[in-house]
């Protein structure tokens, strides 16, 4: 039996974990004291209106039916505003209400939001949604939450923005079974996400995207949007599309990155995307990409179905521009990384990867040290290749992959010195992977992992 929201002596009460002294300090420094704040389900949604910067909400273990309506709540660089479940033990379990989005975010900045449960039931609501109707959602992290049961069809996710946003994380969730797993930007290329970080996230059993960040058109300016040159970054992610995806015309690919802006503030922004593990998709390829992309340090497997791994191609009648492919471990029973139709105003290269596929690599690119093989002969120079989850290992045989260093193009990036695991790269090795020595074991699994 739920409580009664009256029955608490004040929405803020004994919250200052602060001395009178520290008050009197405080309050000649012209900044409010943070409070941290309990929440249960009779009360929780008249608290989070009361949140001030530095705040925490904590939720504790229960059923939430209602929602969580994030509107016009904002903290600031420094003095966030928290609203979180508990870390261990039982949960804090939002369970979907159809015709409404469980997580509704509208006007809001500088806000994290983690250690939840997400129950879609099925219905027609998706999991976390900057709303459509917002002027902006800015500096948001959304961190472990673990999301289920959102595939009514193939249009409900998981996390999706479709307002303008920009400073977003999205770290270490996990997200099963939906019908696209995160979903950044507008169909139409409104709606920018621009220099997000999307690390450490588990998204499998999705019916199209595991991830998808929508092409854009021309920036409208909003107060506040960076203007100068971003980056986002897809890192240490695991992304499978094994089973349960689209079929014919509705498949889709485990990632797609649209196209930046082709003109005004953007038009030289970039993708980062390392460090990831992508893992089967019988229907579609495993990555898709236009627009400026670096794409390395990645393992590509794809060895069912249509069996392609990297391809790089025109999206809306936009060409792909500097792309640049290296370091990856991929094996693909018909393509590993293709190239078609860039703008050959800009470089694309493909330099130091380790591809088994029946066409390692297609289209125009440049190529540059890779090692190629058949699919059947990666056995060959890898440990483990073609097993399952848990077993399988791409790490090379010892005295195999050996290569030049990479270019010194090409090093520029984060992570560029070390491999997949984090591990330095001292010598010369094609792939994401360096040899670890004989006995030493690092197989794959589509389970969290972040790398600090």
């Amino acid at each position: 039996m739920e409580k009664d929201a009256m029955a608490k002596p004040s929405l803020r009460s004994a919250v200052y974990m602060v001395s009178f002294v520290g008050l009197v300090a405080l309050h000649f420094a012209g900044v409010v004291p943070a409070a941290v704040i309990e929440g249960e389900p009779a009360d929780y949604r008249q608290l989070v209106q009361t949140l001030e910067p530095g705040d925490t909400l904590r939720l504790q273990a229960g059923v939430y039916r209602y929602g969580l309506s994030v509107h016009n709540v904002s903290g600031f660089s420094g003095r966030r505003i928290t609203i979180e479940g508990p870390a261990r033990g039982d949960p804090a379990l939002f369970l979907a209400h159809g015709g409404r989005n469980t997580i509704s975010i509208k006007n809001a900045g500088y806000v994290t939001i983690r250690n939840l449960v997400l129950d879609g039931q099925k219905l027609a609501a998706d999991g976390v949604k900057a709303e459509g109707t917002a002027r902006y959602a800015h500096h948001i992290t959304i961190e472990n939450l673990k999301i289920t049961n959102h595939a009514a069809n193939q249009q409900i996710v998981g996390i999706s923005t479709k307002c303008p946003a920009w400073g977003w994380v999205v770290r270490s969730n996990v997200i099963d079974g939906a019908g696209t797993g995160m979903y950044f930007g507008d169909s139409d290329g409104s709606a920018p996400f621009i220099g997000g970080v999307i690390e450490g996230n588990v998204i499998r059993n999705t019916t199209g995207y595991n991830i998808e960040i929508k092409q854009q058109q021309p920036r409208e300016e909003v107060a506040g949007m960076p203007r100068q040159p971003q980056v986002t970054i897809l890192r240490y992610n695991a992304f499978s599309k094994a089973g349960g995806g689209a079929q014919g015309g509705l498949a889709r690919p485990n990632v797609l990155l649209g196209y930046q802006p082709q003109k005004g503030v953007g038009r030289f922004d970039r993708y980062l995307v390392y460090g990831n593990f992508f893992y089967q998709n019988p229907t579609e390829a495993l990555f898709q990409a236009t627009g400026r992309v670096a794409i390395y340090n990645n393992a590509f497997v794809n060895t069912v179905g249509v069996g392609r791994a990297i391809m790089i191609m025109p999206h809306k009648g936009v060409a792909p521009k500097a792309i640049s492919i290296f370091h990856n471990t991929v094996l693909a029973s018909d393509i590993g990384i293709a190239v078609w139709n860039a703008n050959r105003q800009f470089q694309q290269v493909a330099e130091a990867n380790a591809i088994f596929a029946a066409t390692p690599t297609a289209g125009r690119m440049q190529r540059r040290a890779n090692i190629t093989a058949p699919l059947g002969k990666a056995s060959d120079y890898l440990r483990s290749p073609q097993t399952p989850l848990g077993i399988v290992d791409l790490s090379p045989r010892s005295g195999q992959l050996r290569g030049p260093r990479l270019a010194s193009a090409l090093r520029a990036d984060p992570a560029t010195d070390r491999d997949f695991f984090n591990t330095p790269r001292h010598t010369g090795f094609a792939g994401a992977f360096v040899h670890y020595g004989a006995e030493a074991s690092r197989t794959l699994s589509l389970q969290r992992r972040l790398i600090h």
